[in-house]
Parts: structure tokens; C-alpha cells; sequence
């Protein structure tokens, strides 16, 4: 059984091979080799990934320093903002797996990551938010990442953590992915016909549980509930796995999503997410 810390080059290819398998799966509104979407496309990903893998998984460094230098090199390779939640929920578990004397289980080393994020990690992480300038980043009167930054970045996530799921990760040590995302995976995992199907699976699961906090920055609040809603009414589509019959439908709705130019992006964060966290475990299981 492998240990932790896993090492440098292990977390860099789970990274990428989290990134490349979320496109290979329909996940409905999201970019994946089955269609393109809002201005990007499959190659976009692809080239941020590679660019951002070697970066996130650096042990040495700060999350914060990890992050923002991620970001920079993924924008200069894509030439767009394609992950910048991705790298933002992936560095803290790269730090956490590859890192020595955080404990013996991922939640633990997480726990210790994530509570010892400081005002360094603010600028850092603040500098790659205004570099992507995510679509409906807005302003807020505390903690806006285009003023250097007065707090911890654990105390920053806090204050957003109402409006970003994101920034909820962070302070409840990754409960979405742990406790619900994850464990439907596995399950998905015993039963989908392909790999593809168990994260078509998980996304759909993942956007019928939770408002979609990018299309709420972009649209407002009614509306990732509405795309929440549509989510709900098809996931007998997925129950308990989605299945080759119900690809067309599911095709159906991407392309609906895609008419109306709503990305949930962060729901495809966490799908990437949950496979890196799936990479991690099964590694060290």
C-alpha cells in the first residue's frame, strides 16, 4: 500500500488525467468531446491542464503561490479562463496528499492545509482571480480579490462561502466532494456500463443537488436554481446510472443550456475535483 506523501510526478498525472477524463464524459451545459460550448472547446482544456498539472502539484510551495502561478500558465496556454475552479479545489488536496507530516488520512492533511492558509495565500490566490476574471466575478465591500487583501485567505473563503461553493469547500474541508460526491462515484464506478457513464453520472447528480454557483454570478440566483430544477427532472436518466439510452436526452438538454448560454462551471469544477480526490484515495487505499 502506497503512503503518504505521494510523490510530485503522481499528483501531477492524476491532475491531468482528472482533467482529460471529465471531457470525455456528456456532461450537460459543460464543454466534452461530444460538443463544443461558449466560445471554448475540448482543446482549450487540454492545453490548461497540461500547463497548470506541474504547477498544482508543487510540495514545496504555498497553495496560494501554487494557485496563482497555475492560473497564469493555464491562461497563457488556452488563451481563456478554462480552470480556474478546478485549480482552485485541486491545489489544496495536491498540497495535502504530497506534502509530509499532515497525518495519515486525506481528510486530516486536508483539515491541516486548508486552516493554515494565510494572508500570503490571500494575495496570491486574489491575483489569479482577478488575472481569469471569471464571468460575474461583480464586487463585493469585504474581500474583493481587486483589493489586496486584509485577512486570511481562510477568513476570505468564509466571507464568500454564502455566494461560492467554491469558497463553502474550503471551509467545511471539502464536504461536497467527501461526503456526497465521492462515495456516489464509487458507486456509479460498480455499476456504469464505462467510465464515462459513472461521470456523466456524477455531474448530473452534482447539478441536480446544488445551485450552480457560476450561472448564479452570471445570471442570478433564480436562475441556477431553475437550471437546478431541470437537473432534477431528468435525473431518472441517471438513476441509478446513466446509461447509453439516455444519452440523446441528455444531449438534448446540453444543447438546451448551451442556447441559453448557461455553463455551470462550477458543478464541472467539482467533477474534476472528485476525480482527483478519487485518484488520491484509491492510491493510498
Amino acid at each position: 500500500m502506497t503512503r503518504f506523501p505521494l510523490s510530485t510526478e503522481f499528483i501531477s498525472q492524476a491532475f491531468v488525467t482528472a482533467c482529460l477524463d471529465e471531457l470525455t464524459a456528456l456532461k450537460p451545459g459543460n464543454v466534452h468531446i461530444h460538443a463544443a460550448g461558449h466560445d471554448m472547446d475540448v482543446a482549450h482544456f487540454e492545453r490548461a491542464a497540461r500547463a497548470a498539472a506541474p504547477l498544482v502539484a508543487q510540495p514545496s510551495l504555498s497553495v496560494g503561490h501554487n494557485i496563482r502561478r497555475a492560473v497564469e500558465a493555464s491562461m497563457a496556454a488556452a488563451g481563456c479562463n478554462t480552470n480556474l475552479g478546478i485549480i482552485l479545489l485541486c491545489a489544496p488536496l495536491a498540497l495535502a496528499a504530497g506534502e509530509s507530516g499532515r497525518g495519515s488520512t486525506l481528510p486530516q492533511r486536508l483539515s491541516g492545509v486548508l486552516g493554515g492558509l494565510d494572508k500570503f495565500d490571500a494575495e496570491d490566490v486574489f491575483a489569479a482571480i482577478a488575472h481569469a476574471n471569471p464571468g460575474g466575478l461583480g464586487e463585493v465591500g469585504s474581500g474583493d480579490v481587486r483589493a489586496p487583501p486584509a485577512m486570511r485567505l481562510c477568513d476570505a473563503m468564509r466571507l464568500a462561502s454564502q455566494r461560492d461553493r467554491i469558497a463553502l469547500a474550503y471551509v467545511t474541508g471539502y464536504a461536497d466532494i467527501l461526503e456526497f460526491a465521492l462515495p456516489l462515484l464509487k458507486q456509479a464506478r460498480e455499476i456504469a456500463k464505462t467510465r464515462e457513464l459513472a461521470v456523466t453520472t456524477l455531474h448530473m447528480n452534482l447539478l441536480a443537488r446544488f445551485p450552480d454557483t457560476h450561472v448564479a454570478r452570471k445570471f442570478g440566483m433564480a436562475t441556477a436554481e431553475a437550471v437546478r430544477d431541470d437537473a432534477r427532472r431528468r435525473l431518472p436518466l441517471c438513476q441509478p446510472v446513466a446509461t447509453d439510452e439516455a444519452l440523446g436526452a441528455l444531449q438534448e438538454f446540453d444543447a438546451e443550456l448551451k442556447a441559453r448560454g448557461l455553463n455551470p462551471g462550477t458543478t464541472a469544477d467539482f467533477v474534476v475535483a472528485t476525480l482527483f480526490t478519487e485518484s488520491i484515495s484509491l492510491q493510498v487505499a
